[in-house]
């Protein structure tokens, strides 16, 4: 097997936790490089179980500082990015999208400048940017197919392709379509090798409890309101995280350079009935009787630009590379409400901030 060294970005979060653990298990000639900034959403508690391999190194800085970044691409002789370092929540851009902009756009820009002034050449060599299914915007709910296999749900037969055009609506996501705008203008302009990948939602262990899944799972466990937004009519698609890492173990030694693949679930739904779903999951795993949590519901005001539906076609992913989702969404789910209530102690250092305060002791808090 070749020796490579592939610095991974985002690391130490939720998806990028999954990614690490999978190339430094799977891939025991390759270096693994976890670059993370350990910002809230940043843990090494994730990592726990690998942390003393061998092949496996963490590096703590911030993707926007060029010149440290220049200087690792040089030390460690980095040959392959898997970039997944971003600020991901989309309340937190309507409140503050000058970081938004700042880390996604800047600091992708800084690691794309930093692998072109380092590689000679681009043999063997790959940029991997991942991005995400809000770049192109919203879908309607019209013309609904009634199924729910590939090529057709049952909330429209519209979906997000490679080629649908961006219209981006939040902070968030016009600062994620800048950054895949940027990796296609180093490949166009310099021939740097990139890839980019477009996801749905992500669930599973190990996700910041700010997000929807882990927030309820916490919220039900105390018996705390599980708040709503506007009537839970948006729809979304959800894709198991172990099945994301796999999509990307499988683009970043396969895909095809200058290529986009969307990742998702082929698995849609609305977020009232993904919600109930969820209720009924943790109750059951909890030992309470049915329904039990339903009246924990709350329904709040709308979110701010709040796109309706988002849907990934992932068939050129499925055709030319082979990958396919492994779990059916009940099962993925069951999985994952297990996960965090078998790891409670996790879950309270996270939501406490008890985690912040260990590795900023460790390494610094600059």
């Amino acid at each position: 097997m070749e020796k490579r060294n592939i610095l991974i970005t985002g690391g130490a979060g939720f998806i990028g936790s999954h990614v690490v653990r999978l190339f430094v298990h799977k891939y025991p000639n390759y270096n693994i490089y976890n670059l993370d900034k350990l910002t809230y959403a940043g843990n090494l508690a994730n990592l726990k179980d690998i942390e003393t391999k061998p092949n496996y190194h963490f590096i703590k800085e911030d993707i926007c500082n060029f010149e440290s970044i220049l200087n690792i691409f040089k030390t460690c002789n980095i040959d392959g990015v898997i970039h997944l370092a971003a600020e991901s929540h989309v309340d937190r851009s309507i409140k503050d999208p000058f970081t938004f902009a700042s880390t996604n756009v800047l600091g992708t820009l800084s690691l794309l400048q930093a692998a072109k002034n380092t590689w000679q050449n681009f043999e063997d060599k790959l940029f991997y940017h991942i991005s995400t299914d809000e770049v192109y915007g919203a879908l309607k709910m019209d013309n609904p197919t009634g199924g729910d296999e590939p090529g057709g749900g049952p909330y429209g037969g519209e979906f997000f392709t490679e080629n649908t055009k961006y219209d981006p609506h939040s902070p968030y996501s016009a600062s994620k379509a800048s950054s895949d705008h940027f990796v296609r203008a180093f490949y166009d302009t310099y021939g740097l090798p990139t890839v980019i990948s477009n996801c749905s939602n992500n669930y599973g262990p190990y996700q910041f409890p700010e997000k929807l899944i882990p927030l309820f799972i916490n919220n039900i466990r105390h018996g705390k309101p599980l708040p709503v937004y506007g009537k839970g009519e948006n729809v979304r698609d959800w894709l198991f995280v172990e099945d994301h890492a796999r999509a990307i173990d499988i683009i970043f030694h396969k895909g095809k350079k200058g290529e986009t693949y969307n990742i998702g679930g082929f698995n849609e739904w609305k977020n009232i009935d993904l919600i109930k779903q969820l209720i009924k999951t943790t109750d059951e795993l909890l030992g309470n009787p049915l329904h039990h949590s339903d009246s924990l519901i709350q329904y709040v005001t709308d979110r701010q630009g709040h796109d309706l539906r988002y849907a990934i076609d992932s068939n050129k992913l499925k055709r030319e590379l082979g990958w396919q989702p492994s779990l059916q969404f009940e099962q993925g789910l069951k999985i994952t409400v297990q996960w965090y209530l078998d790891n409670q102690d996790w879950l309270d250092n996270v939501v406490s901030g008890q985690y912040l305060d260990y590795y900023r002791d460790m390494y610094g808090n600059r």
